[in-house]
């Protein structure tokens, strides 16, 4: 029997199926954990994760960092940057996210999104900015499909050229 898919914060029993998931997206350059130090335990990585909204690090943005977990598996994750800096209003925007390769197709990426929507809403965030690469089309149907409006695409940063499309979403519909 399938359960609700559930988006939370990670705990510390999830650090094995976490690093897995992060193995799996490196395939496609995609970088599923993110902000962990790199000989940091894991313990002190998920204490530290709910500082990143409240107490950025210097030159960081106020964030979030959550899961998508079905059937017991994590299933994907999201970013949810509550303000942009420069580096971010040009190629990251406000919501980040990947589903792991076994679970696409099935609407995870449209609930996280949407989830991630009404997160930056609740916020005070009226306009969200979602990127992803230019020929990611599975990405783009997804930010469409929650009322992206295309601004532009642009070049990636020097250290992934990867063009950008840029997208402005609506956080409440």
């Amino acid at each position: 029997m399938s359960t609700e898919p559930v988006l939370r914060s990670l705990t510390v029993d999830d650090e094995a199926a976490v690093r897995a998931a992060h193995s799996e997206l490196s395939a496609d350059d995609f970088t599923f954990l993110l902000e962990i130090g790199e000989d940091e335990p894991w313990a002190d990585f998920v204490e530290r994760l709910p500082t990143l909204r409240t107490d950025p690090p210097a030159g960081r943005v106020p964030a979030e960092f959550l899961v998508l977990v079905v059937d017991g598996e994590i299933a994907g994750r999201v970013s949810i940057r509550y303000e942009l800096n420069d580096w971010l209003t040009r190629w990251g925007g406000h919501v980040g996210y990947g589903v792991r390769p076994g679970f696409r197709r099935r609407g995870y990426a449209s609930l996280m999104l949407t989830s991630a929507l009404q997160r930056l809403a609740e916020a005070g965030v009226e306009q969200a900015l979602v990127t992803c690469d230019d020929g990611n089309l599975g990405s783009a149907a997804v930010i469409l499909g929650c009322g992206g409006v295309l601004e532009d695409v642009v070049p990636g940063p020097e250290d992934d050229p990867t063009p950008k499309r840029r997208y402005w979403v609506p956080t409440t519909r």
